[in-house]
């Protein structure tokens, strides 16, 4: 390579330069003006005629060379570029790359000169310092139909979601809708109907729980997104029958134990047996847990629920509890019924008195609290329990705090860990009997309890709110309102799919003054004790099953 003098109006263009976009009269206007002041900084390169021409070439500088024709320059200085079996291709390629980014159509079509040329795309990638991945989207791009990319050429680009759909499209297809939907002259392309009548669903591979012998018993072929992050399966399928069969095989294969395949309905929620409920917290050893293929994206899912207890079996088993226990005859005792009655009055002033007076370690403190739940005196409602009309048994867990001696002996890891078992039998803030009220939400305050909520952003939670309920979370989480408020719903679901989104009125701090007049409430002598505070009673809802089913009814029509 060479620098010579010469007259740029004797150079021609080269008539398979990669830039070949218009640019713009203000970025003309800018070089015109530099090259006046200045001169040319950086010499265009040009290379000999080739098939037996005299004459020289542009291979790099065409903008260069023709404002410095608009600014009468007489002579300028080039570098005469040595043969190459590419024409100067590649190295046109990266001058204009690193010089500015060329027009994405322009960037498709040297690409796929350069691969035309002999060039790998390993090799191109290097070259032009562009990742593997990057070189085969936009070869995939540059399939786009020509009519298609002509326009594109002039500026009108459709955004990146729409030139993905477009571009995985076969040419049949695109010209057939660009026919359609093609614009008039000097009017901008309606890309995002022209995306739309391009989309087909996809099932994507990271939702599939059966392997490669289900897929090719199939006839599955995945086919990879190349617009997808590299660090994350992007395979799909457009086969969308195939895809849900091996998901029904595979799961009809793997069902696990107390599990059950139930079908949907027209909303995608899967469809209970009659009289079970759908439980939303950990499922207990007597639940069951149906399992159903979700129509939105082929993804196994699962819904735990607990089946009604029969109560003609449960009736007979306690009395026949009762009658064996009335079996056999007590003998006398040593002291008659009286004389325990006095005994029991002393012992508890003596008790009372040793737990105001007596100093008791704080660890010892937490022990006899704990004891003081397994007396046979404390009946507790559980919220934990798998029976809705169970009681906590406390006595398990105090059991853990006693000795081989039959004495009250613990280290402080297992009191910890028998606290907090005895803390999850008895505080609930569930809408039946086992409700806690207040005292469970201000609990949960203390420990952080938000914090394990999971994400409510479900078809289920969404269809008991409000439809301005429903506009006001949409809109406090950045999702501009939709007309129908299932459309709302879907929008919410689909923007917390890998977030969490928790609705301000399932938070369990409860407001402060609620809790100043709980506690004002409960010191205060005069009054006499509510079995249920005003809040504890405003937070049941609905007071019947009815009452719940008319308003879900209300909000399914508003949805419609």
């Amino acid at each position: 390579m060479h620098l010579i003098s010469v007259d740029p109006r004797a150079l021609k263009e080269n008539p398979d330069k990669t830039r070949r976009s218009k640019s713009s009269p203000q970025a003309d206007a800018v070089l015109l003006a530099s090259i006046r002041a200045v001169g040319i900084v950086q010499p265009p390169v040009i290379a000999a005629e080739r098939d037996g021409g005299n004459g020289f070439v542009i291979n790099a500088g065409h903008r260069r060379v023709a404002q410095a024709i608009a600014a009468d320059l007489p002579e300028i200085f080039v570098l005469v570029d040595d043969a190459t079996d590419d024409g100067g291709a590649m190295r046109s390629a990266v001058e204009n790359i690193a010089r500015e980014p060329l027009n994405p159509v322009d960037q498709w079509r040297a690409i796929e000169r350069l691969v035309a040329l002999g060039w790998t795309e390993e090799s191109v990638a290097a070259a032009l310092a562009l990742s593997v991945r990057q070189i085969r989207r936009l070869r995939l791009l540059a399939n786009v139909f020509p009519a298609m990319l002509e326009h594109m050429a002039r500026g009108d680009m459709p955004s990146e979601q729409q030139l993905r759909t477009i571009a995985a499209a076969g040419h049949d297809e695109q010209a057939e809708v660009w026919k359609k939907y093609k614009p008039k002259k000097q009017e901008h392309a309606s890309w995002w109907e022209i995306a739309r009548a391009l989309t087909k669903t996809r099932m994507l591979a990271k939702d599939a729980s059966f392997g490669d012998n289900l897929a090719q018993a199939y006839g599955i072929v995945w086919q990879e997104d190349l617009f997808a992050p590299a660090d994350e399966d992007s395979r799909y399928t457009t086969d969308i029958e195939a895809f849900l069969g091996a998901q029904q095989e595979w799961l009809s294969n793997n069902l696990p134990k107390r599990g059950a395949i139930i079908e949907v309905n027209d909303w995608g929620q899967p469809k209970l047996p009659a009289k079970a409920s759908q439980i939303y917290s950990k499922p207990g050893k007597g639940d069951n847990t149906g399992w159903y293929i979700s129509p939105r994206d082929g993804s196994v899912q699962s819904v735990a629920y607990r089946l009604p207890e029969n109560k003609t079996a449960l009736a007979s088993g306690e009395a026949a509890e009762a009658d064996a226990e009335t079996v056999g005859t007590k003998p006398r005792p040593d002291v008659t019924q009286k004389g325990l009655d006095m005994i029991g009055d002393l012992r508890t002033a003596a008790l009372h008195e040793g737990f105001a007076r007596a100093p008791i370690e704080d660890d010892m403190l937490l022990a006899l609290l704990i004891l003081a739940f397994a007396g046979v005196n404390v009946t507790i409602a559980s919220g934990s329990s798998d029976n809705p009309y169970g009681h906590a048994d406390c006595r398990r867990h105090a059991a853990r705090l006693i000795d081989e001696e039959g004495e009250l002996s613990f280290d402080r890891d297992t009191l910890q860990q028998v606290a907090r078992s005895v803390l999850i039998d008895v505080m609930s803030c569930r809408r039946n009997r086992s409700d806690s009220g207040i005292a469970a939400r201000i609990a949960g305050e203390v420990i952080g309890a938000d914090q394990f909520l999971p994400n409510i952003a479900t078809e289920e939670f969404l269809s008991c709110l409000s439809r301005s309920a429903l506009e006001a979370a949409a809109d406090a989480s950045g999702i501009a309102g939709r007309i129908k408020v299932k459309d709302t719903r879907t929008a919410l679901i689909e923007h917390f799919a890998e977030g969490r989104f928790v609705h301000p009125a399932a938070l369990i701090a409860p407001p402060v003054d609620e809790v100043a007049g709980w506690a004002t409430r409960c010191t205060s002598s005069t009054s006499e004790p509510a079995s249920e505070t005003e809040e504890d009673e405003a937070s049941r809802g609905p007071e019947t099953e009815a009452d719940a089913l008319e308003e879900e009814t209300e909000f399914r029509e508003a949805a419609e």
